[in-house]
Order: C-alpha cells, then structure tokens, then sequence
C-alpha cells in the first residue's frame, strides 16, 4: 500500500461556507457521514475558514467495563497507549507530534475511550497514522507502565487532599451504590497499585474493537479524502468474533430512597465542600430539554443562577454555588455544589434545599425564563465557531443518536419549553424528601 503521508491530502473547496461567520446550517445537508465495513462510523464537516483538522472519536471501551477489583482499569489503560505502539515507540511518537506543532491524545471514561488529533491540515494524515498505530497495536512497555503508575498514584493521592474532589467522588458513590457508575473513572490508590501488564494488555485486546467506532473530523478537508484515509489507516481493524451489546446494556440505576447525609472529615482544611442532588434523567429522555433550562435558571445563568444569587451573594454563605445536570447513558443525577466557610454548612445546605423547592413550587417570572432560554440559544453559536466545538457537538449527537438535524432542531426544542415545564421537572427530580448530601472538609463530624 502507498503511504498516505506521501500524497497530497486535499483541502476542502474554498466556496464552501465556514462555521463561523454567517453561521451556516449544519445538518444532513452539510454532514457527509458513511459507516465502513467494520462498523466504524465517520463524520466529515468541512470548514476551509482555517488551515486545520481536529479528529474526535470514541471506542465502546470505558470503566462500566471493568470489575470493582479494578476500578480505573480503562483509563490506566487508555493513558498508555501514547507510551509506545508499533511503530511509534515513545520518543518516535512525541518528536513526530511535537515537530509538527499538533496534539494527539487518548483518554478513558466511563462508557467510552476517547482518541483525538488537532494539526494543520497538511499534517492530518501523519496523526491519522499515528493514532491508528496508537489504538491497534500499543506494545504497553513494561517501565513505562511503571512511570504512569508511579504518576497515577501521585493524582490519586492529591485528590484524596481535595474537598471538592471528595466530596463529589463520596456523593456518586452513595448516590449510585453498587453500580458501575459509583466507581471512579480513575480509580484508586489500592486498585492502582493492583493492575499488571497482563490486565492492560486483555482489557485493550477484549475492549479496543472497531465495533461502533466514531471518527469525527471537522476543519479544511475533503470529506471523500477523509474517509479515503481514515478506512486505509482503520479498515484492517478486525471486530471481535462477538458483537458487542447495545451500550445501554448496563445495570438499572435505582438510587436509594429517602434522605442520605454523610460527612468526611479532612482536618487541617479550612473550606467545606457540599455536595446536593438527586438522581434525575439520562442524556436521551424526553424531559432532557426542559431540565437543561430549568438547571440554567437554578445555578448556571448570570452568576450562577439562583444558587449563586441567593446563597453567594444575598446570603454570603458560600464562596461558589452552581447546579449541574450530570447525564450519560443511564440516569444521572441533578446536582448542586457549594464551597463554604465550615460554619455555614448546615445554612448553605439548608438555602440550597430551599431553592430546590421554590423551582417546584413556584413558577418562574417570563423574564427569568426568556434570558436563560436567550443565554442557551445564544451560546451554542459561540461553540460552533471553532472546529474542536463542532467535532465534540457532532461526536455527542452520534454517541447519542440524536440526528444529525439536531442542531437545526436545538433552538426550537428548548423554545418549547414553558414555566409550567420548568416546574414540572423541578417538581419531579429535585426531591426534597429523597436527596443525597455530602460535605467534606474539617469538623465534619460537627458540622
């Protein structure tokens, strides 16, 4: 086979319109998508605005596979790819990526392993290359797997000195139970220490297939030439001899019922961190819409929505305070955060409860509900200006099976969305009588 670094990689036609700009419609008509023969799927969006091409993707590989035993096995694994493949050992591989002024990188989480390039688009065709050597054949060298231990178990430690990290890493575990989701993505310091070589090297060969791979490339390219490289560099890539199971094949996520409080003690801090929120909806529920604007009304908009109004600034309890919506696959919760004085746990909690029921209790003003529907319209534009926003938006609407009219769809969806939405949804998930709390920092037992 001809080396595709050898030929010239065409740019896409200069009359195309950009993303940024007159913001052109980016949906099926502009989208080119193909899956190739081993079930990887592609997704090209030409921009010739700048000279570049960033490739996202993903691989059904993350911790939602891995035991407790384990826990943190597909990240360990996935940092270690860029430590040596085939035929790119370690020092090969950085000076290739380096000389060139790109990025390529490779990380794990929990339903996927994400891979991804940025380059000038003269220089695309060497990432591809390197990131196929990368994903299908890592030779996992024995002393640096030892090195990113080493490194890990350094990260591991640190968070264990984090009352943010704490605090929410004890909130998922409580709230999640024994489900896969409860476990750190990155594990911890005794399951680290556990994983041999052998373990990595099973994980990548059972867990790293084409099988419903997404490859999203965005940036000045030519979509037939994209897909030209990527299946000359991908196509080889041999599925496992079984199908993988859908992805939403993972347990039920039940939650606990009723009222959970827990405190950690971590003396020698002077802030406590407090985490609130209840399990809510997964990414693709009907509600997904309405619970993303009624989140922005409670702690995102402005300065942190009615949390940052009412608990930072009114009421001075709290150095931040801001509300997430945390969404996957499976459910996931609605949460919200405080960072306080530890004097003021137990008011900063109670004022962050009492917002949760003035959400269901009370319907929003039209002004408050016209700026935060103006504020999540208005800023997905912003996003699609940049080739890295627009292959993260496009990989997630494939992930997610959105359509690839999604983002033609978006501003009407969340549009739709009405006062009495808002206070359906806020009425349903943010339960009063059934939530979870957890505060970490110093004194907790007093707290």
């Amino acid at each position: 086979m001809k080396n595709i670094r050898s030929l010239s990689f065409p740019m896409h036609a200069a009359s195309a319109q950009s993303v940024s700009g007159g913001q052109p419609t980016i949906g099926p008509e502009t989208i080119h998508r193909v899956r190739t023969a081993n079930d990887i799927t592609i997704l090209v969006r030409p921009n010739p605005s700048a000279p570049v091409a960033m490739l996202e993707g993903c691989l059904r590989a993350g911790s939602v596979d891995e035991s407790a035993e384990q826990a943190g096995l597909a990240s360990f694994t996935a940092s270690l790819l860029s430590r040596g493949s085939a035929n790119y050992d370690f020092d090969r591989y950085n000076e290739a990526v380096e000389s060139v002024g790109a990025s390529v990188s490779v990380g794990g989480g929990t339903h996927i392993s994400s891979f991804g390039s940025e380059s000038l688009v003269e220089d695309f065709p060497l990432m591809v290359e390197i990131l196929a050597d990368t994903l299908q054949r890592p030779t996992f060298p024995p002393e640096h797997i030892e090195r990113v231990r080493g490194q890990w178990l350094v990260r591991l430690q640190e968070r264990e000195q984090s009352t943010r990290s704490v605090s929410y890493r004890r909130f998922n575990e409580m709230i999640f139970g024994n489900h896969p989701y409860g476990l750190s993505t990155s594990g911890y310091i005794e399951t680290i220490q556990e994983i041999s070589r052998d373990d990595v090297v099973a994980f990548h060969q059972n867990h790293y297939r084409p099988n419903q791979a997404i490859i999203v490339v965005s940036g000045d390219v030519d979509p037939e030439a994209v897909v030209a490289l990527l299946e000359s560099h991908f196509g080889s890539w041999r599925p496992g001899a079984e199908p993988l199971p859908p992805a939403d094949t993972i347990p039920p996520v039940a939650g606990a019922n009723g009222i959970q409080r827990k405190s950690f003690d971590m003396p020698g801090k002077v802030q406590s961190d407090v985490v609130i929120g209840c399990l809510a909806i997964a990414r693709t529920h009907p509600d997904y819409y309405a619970v993303q604007v009624a989140n922005n009304i409670l702690g995102q908009f402005g300065m942190m929505g009615r949390l940052g109004e009412t608990v930072r600034e009114r009421q001075g309890l709290a150095y931040y305070s801001y509300s997430a919506l945390d969404t996957d696959i499976g459910i996931g919760p609605w949460v919200a955060f405080a960072g306080v004085n530890p004097q003021n746990v137990n008011q900063a909690a109670d004022s962050i409860l009492h917002e949760f029921e003035r959400l269901g209790n009370e319907p929003v003003s039209d002004e408050e509900l016209s700026d935060s529907i103006a504020n999540m319209t208005g800023t997905l534009p912003l996003r699609l200006e940049t080739n890295d926003g627009v292959a993260s938006i496009l990989l997630s609407m494939e992930w997610f099976g959105l359509g690839l009219d999604y983002l033609q769809t978006y501003q009407e969806r969340i549009r739709a969305i009405t006062k009495e939405d808002v206070q359906r949804v806020a009425a349903n998930y943010l339960r009063t009588d059934s939530y979870t709390q957890v505060t970490a920092g110093p004194d907790a037992n007093g707290s």
